[in-house]
């Protein structure tokens, strides 16, 4: 049997003499070589979890195993198994180069001087950081600093990374480069990698699973497929056609948005006899179709869904 690369059983945190409980009995399973979305609004207890993880914070109860390793019984060797970017904490050194701190980092982790020279060359190079190695971080934008982040996590090629908001600050280019750098981190080196994002489109692109916490319990942990698939509209479909499609009869609650080329309509249909008969009236109309298609839910729309509060709805 494969032991799982992260392993948390029935995980609890209490804080304050309220013992207010920030986590209330996680239990998650991250397979070896995978990426994995833990997802969750702001203070639902994603963050505090990722601390556990990386031994930062004490469980008030519960078991966590990083590649076998309990946390709590054998901190060492569990430490040995991760490497983390942690959003809103100082993960390097800002009075140092960038060279200079994944140099500290390497020696840090026990690597020896040149292999850690290697692997900070390697890094630096593939986050297009290299011409500027030996600047302040200090003196580096948010997203140079946290493009240092990641690589002083992964100096010591650590078979786990959490990644905690690795791309906030980050533009358009460097995210592109962040999440080739997390999908090639799986399949080709296989490696785990768990990742907590407010960016929806980053998770979908890249995660395998997705997990969503929402006050301190896990409301769902799915494949991201089955999930974008579970939120599936079977009865809305877009269509467009060139022209206008002033006058035509369309079902109750249809939007149409016309350009001066084409026009878009979008209509919940509850039975497909009900698109057939649509199709039907556009053609005795003469409207060319250009599309048709079923509206395919994205990730935003299913977390949004999920973690709004039912009593509210």
């Amino acid at each position: 049997m494969n032991v799982p690369a992260i392993e948390i059983n029935a995980l609890t945190k209490d804080y304050g003499s309220t013992q207010a409980r920030a986590v209330d009995g996680v239990s998650l399973r991250v397979p070896a070589g995978s990426v994995f979305g833990f997802l969750g609004p702001n203070g639902a207890g994603k963050t505090t979890t990722i601390k556990i993880l990386a031994g930062l914070l004490s469980a008030t109860s519960g078991q966590v195993r990083l590649n076998g390793h309990d946390v709590a019984r054998r901190r060492s060797r569990a430490m040995e198994q991760i490497g983390a970017v942690l959003e809103g904490s100082r993960n390097v050194y800002w009075t140092l180069s960038a060279w200079q701190n994944l140099l500290y980092f390497g020696r840090l982790k026990g690597m020896r001087k040149a292999a850690a020279q290697a692997r900070a060359e390697e890094l630096l190079t593939g986050l297009e950081l290299w011409e500027r190695r030996d600047e302040k971080v200090g003196d580096y934008s948010r997203g140079m600093q946290q493009k240092v982040a990641i690589a002083a996590a992964l100096i010591a090629d650590p078979p786990i990374l959490l990644l905690d908001e690795p791309t906030i600050g980050l533009d358009v280019e460097a995210t592109r480069t962040v999440k080739e750098w997390v999908r090639a981190l799986s399949t080709e080196r296989g490696k785990t990698v768990l990742l907590t994002t407010h960016q929806m489109n980053v998770v979908e692109e890249v995660c395998d699973r997705v997990a969503v916490i929402r006050r301190g319990q896990v409301i769902t942990d799915q494949p991201t497929r089955q999930l974008l698939a579970r939120f599936r509209r079977r009865d809305q479909y877009v269509i467009e056609i060139d022209g206008r499609a002033d006058g035509l009869e369309l079902p109750v609650g249809s939007e149409v948005v016309c350009t001066d080329d084409t026009t878009t309509i979008t209509a919940r249909l509850a039975d497909p006899q009900e698109l057939y008969g649509l199709v039907d009236r556009l053609r005795d109309r003469g409207a060319i179709l250009q599309s048709l298609a079923q509206v395919q839910p994205d990730l935003e729309d299913v977390f949004l869904d999920l973690i709004k509060d039912k009593a509210d709805v």
